[in-house]
């Protein structure tokens, strides 16, 4: 059986170039969305699945992430799709001033999984907005009680902008602001369970996948360059970029590793390292791949450019030093008094 990685790598290295709303639908409608879930047994194949979307291209990966984790989403909290469903997203951002309020229609069932709501507020960065036909979107039944529901984004109660994204990298992935009035829309689980299931944690770590893909994507220039021509300096970056990456695949295959052997856990430390060391692997690639091979390459190939910058953005999801506190935290609380050994 073809792997779903290789699979859609074939695809992908077919296809001719299009905006990745399309190229997300191409994917949808030949079955190469359908990775195995977190937890199953299968973790690692999910994350390879998605490292090389994002080798490919990261807007693309924005929506494809996306629509799979939904699909996970959904299974993990017992949620049948509607029908008419083919191309999902997860918008779940709560900066200020942009919360989406749930009002139920029917107070007899109101937090029962499956009723109905309607939505008022703007949502904000929703990657793949103006592609897309249905979301789940993280919303607020009071001012303590978060929710999760799906939204057909095909009624005229919802209106997708072209505002709220100014940076050249990840423009492809439109992530715009989205306004809901009284917009229709079904509870997805209970209240709070979207944060609160060991899947949300599960499916952080499936984003360091992506940053890695295209992180390796990236460094695979200067490996080629090296090949052809080992000069000295070049052969340095190398080295720190294969100290990296390797030492981030060993962390995405542990942390896959323990998914699968007890997928009812969380593994927030875990998860957390595993997305720091990805970011910091990223960090590193930026830097020495650049000054290894000078601009000739990144001026050349339009993907390669691409990911140039769009994956310094993309590695922004990660909470940087709050998340290096919270790993902290977790390190120093925990009872091993000698968490490094061998």
């Amino acid at each position: 059986m073809m792997h779903a990685s290789t699979a859609l790598e074939d695809f992908l290295a077919g296809s001719e170039p299009q905006e990745p709303g399309q190229t997300l639908r191409d994917l949808v409608a030949q079955g190469l969305d359908q990775l195995p879930l977190p937890g199953q047994g299968q973790t690692l194949a999910r994350w390879r699945a998605l490292a090389a979307v994002a080798a490919s291209n990261l807007s693309l990966v924005k929506l494809f992430e996306g629509h799979t984790d939904a699909l996970a989403i959904l299974a993990e909290l017992g949620a049948q799709a509607p029908a008419a469903a083919r191309t999902w997203a997860v918008w779940g951002s709560e900066p200020p001033g942009n919360r989406v309020q749930a009002t139920p229609i029917s107070a007899s069932a109101h937090r029962a999984p499956g009723s109905e709501v309607l939505l008022n507020g703007t949502k904000a960065w929703c990657s793949g907005a103006h592609s897309v036909d249905h979301a789940l979107v993280t919303a607020w039944l009071s001012d303590t009680e978060r929710c999760l529901v799906a939204v057909n984004l095909l009624q005229p109660a919802v209106q997708v902008s072209s505002e709220g994204w100014q940076a050249v990298g990840m423009a492809d992935s439109g992530s715009v602001d989205v306004q809901l009035n009284n917009a229709r829309a079904s509870l997805v689980g209970s209240p709070g369970a979207y944060l609160s299931r060991p899947g949300f944690q599960h499916g952080g770590a499936g984003i360091a996948a992506c940053w890695y893909g295209a992180s390796a994507r990236i460094a695979g220039q200067l490996l080629r360059a090296c090949r052809k021509h080992a000069e000295p300096h070049a052969l340095a970056h190398l080295g720190a970029v294969d100290v990296a990456l390797s030492a981030t695949a060993a962390l995405l295959r542990a942390t896959a590793a323990h998914i699968d052997a007890q997928p009812e856990q969380p593994w927030t430390r875990e998860v957390n390292r595993t997305r720091l060391a990805a970011e910091a692997a990223a960090q590193q690639v930026l830097q020495h791949v650049p000054r290894a091979l000078g601009p000739g390459p990144f001026c050349k190939d339009r993907s390669l450019a691409l990911l140039l910058a769009d994956l310094p953005i993309f590695i922004r999801q990660s909470h940087a030093e709050r998340d290096l506190a919270a790993l902290g935290q977790a390190i120093a609380q925990q009872e091993n008094n000698a968490p490094w050994n061998l």
